[in-house]
């Protein structure tokens, strides 16, 4: 894949950039971001006048807003191809997630996957899946316990709040918080730190980290919808919360309590 429609992707100086070009959607990604995502992440991965990469949305209003729910209003949860954020935990070369906004739903976890997040001071995050039928499971959502603890995970998950860069980093999800202004700057400063040490021993280090995750990572969203809901995408669930969100309205899920 050579050309992108719903991503930008350059290398500079060492650095790969992977930018969600879909502004005007809050950079909420499809079945097709996540495949050129992916393709970009492969290409960055493999070339070797790449040391670092970093992860971003266009503009300065969001990292991402996660799944673009009128797609998976679509059924496109179903149809998904490729799990972004295993890919992100197997690449060998250092992630930065550089968060420029809203960092809501798929797009927060992907920046807690990512293996540093540098934010700006403007930036939220959040989880959005219950509020709208989304059923995130399985690692994607225990991996939040390591970075978090199991209070906090439990709070980010099952009550979808949100929350500013300041309490991100407090927590743990964020390690440095910048005005959007320097925000580039910033990110140029710690890739070029990771780029004055050795690869082999971040190869080494990512590895290490990826064996301590792998317990967790071995039933993913299929795996857990199967056991505990099967059917689920039947039910009509799923397209109440999605339908809600689309119509700004609140959700009535109490059909499936």
């Amino acid at each position: 894949m050579s050309d992108y429609e719903d991503i930008i992707y350059t290398v500079e100086d060492g650095l790969a950039t992977i930018a969600i070009n879909r502004p005007k959607r809050l950079n909420a990604f499809t079945g097709q971001t996540i495949n050129e995502m992916v393709d970009a992440l492969e290409k960055s991965e493999a070339d070797g006048n790449v040391a670092v990469i970093c992860l971003t949305g266009v503009g300065e209003r969001a990292f991402s807003s996660g799944g673009d729910v009128e797609w998976e209003a679509g059924g496109g949860l179903e149809d998904l191809k490729f799990d972004f954020n295993r890919r992100l935990v197997e690449c060998q070369k250092p992630i930065i997630a550089r968060v420029n906004g809203y960092a809501i739903g798929g797009g927060h976890h992907i920046a807690y996957f990512c293996d540093l997040t540098i934010a700006a001071d403007h930036a939220i995050f959040g989880q959005n899946g219950p509020r709208v039928g989304s059923p995130a499971a399985g690692y994607i959502v225990s991996h939040s316990a390591n970075v978090l603890g199991h209070k906090r995970a439990r709070e980010l998950w099952m009550l979808c709040r949100r929350y500013t860069a300041q309490q991100a980093l407090d927590w743990g999800l964020a390690n440095t918080v910048v005005p959007m202004d320097q925000l580039d700057a910033e990110v140029r400063k710690v890739a070029d730190e990771l780029m004055s040490v050795s690869p082999t021993c971040l190869k080494v280090l990512k590895r290490s980290f990826f064996y301590h995750m792998e317990p967790i990572m071995g039933r993913d969203m299929p795996d857990l919808i199967q056991e505990v809901a099967p059917n689920y995408f039947d039910t009509g669930e799923q397209q109440e919360g999605a339908n809600a969100f689309l119509e700004k309205r609140k959700p009535d899920f109490s059909p499936w309590r």
